[in-house]
């Protein structure tokens, strides 16, 4: 648990001793020992916001400080934290403080702060979540894919699911699962699919993945979505991950394996595909 802890700590404070400097998320996940694809979803669950916007808020709150406090051109500040023009930076400046780079540093210029962050875990109670750890075999998908920014998917994987559901493509596929599969650590696959029935043709427009066989943590969550899988989501890498003594995390994907509608939304089953391997 405290390593767990340590880790995501030790890519936080990787970033902010760089502000100032170029920063790829390959690194950043270096420190914390996960990959990309699982640390941006960590942080973002653990933390309310993405790593970008951690980064740019931290980047905007220090570069504000910097202003109010010297003598230093706003041009100079803008090359230092990383943006490529003054007027880009004072676009970002302004949208996130609501004043220019010029008028902060004005005596009284009211300026918003974005602390540093410091992780700490509190459990409370006795209790885990729920889960098995199951052995499964190498399975086919077959679905409609979209390719997704890190940064935006959590609101738009919601709308592919709503376009998918409304153009009637539910006929062809009707979604069991929802499938994350990282792409180049910045930028993921999201599949709506089902099990791909080898003696069916593929129909335009729809692919197929091979999921490898391997150990995976099924989460079940129960209850009217998406409340349900968000919080069980919540509880995984925020109590679950970092109390497990025998397990970590495994290839860059999971799954979200969805059932039929049962007519009351209260009893509605799901469940939460972690893959894994021992320690």
């Amino acid at each position: 648990m405290i390593g767990w802890i340590e880790g995501i700590q030790k890519a936080i404070d990787y970033i902010e001793e760089n502000l100032t400097e170029e920063m790829d998320i390959q690194d950043i996940a270096a420190k914390a020992c996960v990959s990309a694809f699982h640390f941006q979803r960590i942080f973002y669950i653990l933390c309310g916001f993405t790593v970008g916007e951690y980064i740019r808020n931290r980047r905007l709150s220090i570069a504000a400080e910097e202003l109010s406090k010297s003598d230093a051109k706003v041009i100079d500040v803008a090359i230092k934290y990383g943006y490529d023009s003054p007027d880009s930076f004072t676009r970002a400046f302004t949208k996130f403080h609501g004043i220019s780079p010029s008028a902060a540093k004005l005596k009284g210029a009211k300026l918003k702060s974005f602390a540093r962050i410091r992780i700490k875990l509190t459990l409370e109670g006795g209790t885990m979540p729920e889960y098995k750890i199951v052995e499964k075999a190498q399975f086919t998908v077959m679905g409609k894919v979209r390719t997704f920014d890190i940064e935006t998917s959590y609101d738009e994987v919601p709308k592919f699911w709503k376009e998918h559901m409304e153009s009637g493509d539910n006929k062809i596929v009707c979604g069991m699962y929802g499938i994350c599969m990282d792409n180049d650590g910045k930028k993921f696959d999201y599949l709506i699919a089902d099990n791909y029935l080898p003696w069916n043709e593929v129909p335009e427009g729809y692919v197929t993945r091979v999921i490898p066989a391997g150990t995976w943590a099924v989460f079940p969550c129960r209850g009217p979505l998406p409340k349900s899988i968000q919080d069980v989501n919540t509880r995984i890498w925020s109590e679950w991950l970092p109390s497990c003594k025998e397990y970590k995390l495994a290839g860059n994907y999971n799954i979200e394996m969805y059932t039929p509608p049962q007519g009351n939304p209260e009893d509605y089953y799901c469940e939460i595909w972690v893959p894994v391997e021992r320690i």
